[in-house]
């Protein structure tokens, strides 16, 4: 008896704990002031274009404050990858938090609609758009500096954090909502194995439009949605990060951003590894892969963004 009660609590647990790893969902209202978490709704009522009210329908920012006393001014906001079907909220979330809290940053983890639930593009973009005003708007809330916002995305978060910096909005001053009021524009873009060429017709690797069943509306979304058809000479600077072998989104993908951004005169930075699947993180503790945070690293330095936003303004002219 006693063995089957123990069989039973495990698999409840593994259940359990494979349902908190499968959730696509992060609740507002659900704070932890002890670890310095807290997650906001992105909209006081329902979401543009919302088909509900579950945490499904419900776009939010899980916010990450730096030890106190070690806030920078730099604030980034986070895209997890999953193909649109899930977010990767630990891999490319939280440890990606992580990382920015302990250089000094305010870190932002968005949780967007997926397409996966219906929320075909360009909803997930209106939620990328509005993280990025919120965060703006707020920056005196979180002791952040509305110029120094840095938008990462992986994957599938690389392609929505790549149309958030080609495809901004400028802030309407007559808006009622402060937060409209205010650009969409991230002041640096940094892209891990970004999902470039999400929109395509091609099967041979990864197709948004044959995942999501919208083949017939391929061509009109891959006018509409592929970053790299949108890059000017304002598109923000960009540091990107991908593999070779990569066999989910292949490297000419990010080789084709990186492309247009040199033909803008964008100032961007680019670092491609001879091994590695697609999905790496931060490195997975890949003594090779774990280098690129490395870079990353001296990268947001050579920005100014390590240093403290005072220190900054002191060295300006």
């Amino acid at each position: 008896m006693k063995q089957l009660l123990a069989l039973f609590a495990a698999g409840a647990l593994s259940v359990a704990v494979a349902h908190a790893q499968l959730s696509p969902c992060a609740v507002a209202g659900t704070n932890n002031a002890f670890l310095g978490v807290q997650t906001i709704r992105l909209w006081p009522g329902p979401a543009p274009q919302a088909k509900g009210n579950t945490c499904d329908d419900i776009p939010t920012l899980t916010i990450f404050d730096p030890h106190p006393g070690t806030g920078n001014g730099s604030a980034v906001v986070i895209f997890p990858g999953g193909a649109y079907q899930h977010l990767a909220g630990n891999l490319e979330g939280r440890q990606v938090a992580d990382w920015f809290t302990a250089r000094g940053f305010t870190a932002f983890i968005l949780s967007y609609r997926l397409s996966s639930h219906g929320y075909l593009l360009p909803v997930p973009l209106l939620d990328a758009r509005r993280a990025i005003q919120t965060v703006r708007a707020r920056a005196l809330d979180y002791h952040i500096a509305p110029d120094r916002i840095v938008v990462i995305g992986f994957s599938a978060g690389g392609h929505l954090a790549a149309l958030s910096g080609t495809q901004p909005i400028p802030g309407n001053p007559d808006a009622d909502d402060p937060i409209d009021r205010v650009s969409s524009r991230p002041d640096y873009l940094v892209l891990g194995y970004p999902w470039i060429g999400a929109i395509t017709t091609d099967t041979s690797h990864l197709s948004y439009c044959k995942l999501f069943n919208v083949m017939d509306q391929c061509e009109a979304l891959r006018a509409a949605y592929s970053p790299d058809l949108f890059v000017t000479k304002e598109t923000p600077p960009t540091f990107i990060y991908h593999t070779f072998p990569d066999q989910t989104v292949p490297v000419e993908q990010a080789l084709r951003f990186y492309d247009a951004l040199v033909k803008a005169g964008v100032d961007s930075e680019l670092h491609i590894f001879d091994h590695g699947s697609h999905g790496s993180g931060l490195g997975k503790s890949d003594p090779a892969l774990d280098q690129w945070p490395v870079l990353l690293e001296i990268w947001l330095r050579a920005k100014g963004l390590l240093a403290p936003e005072k220190a900054n303004a002191e060295a300006r002219p």
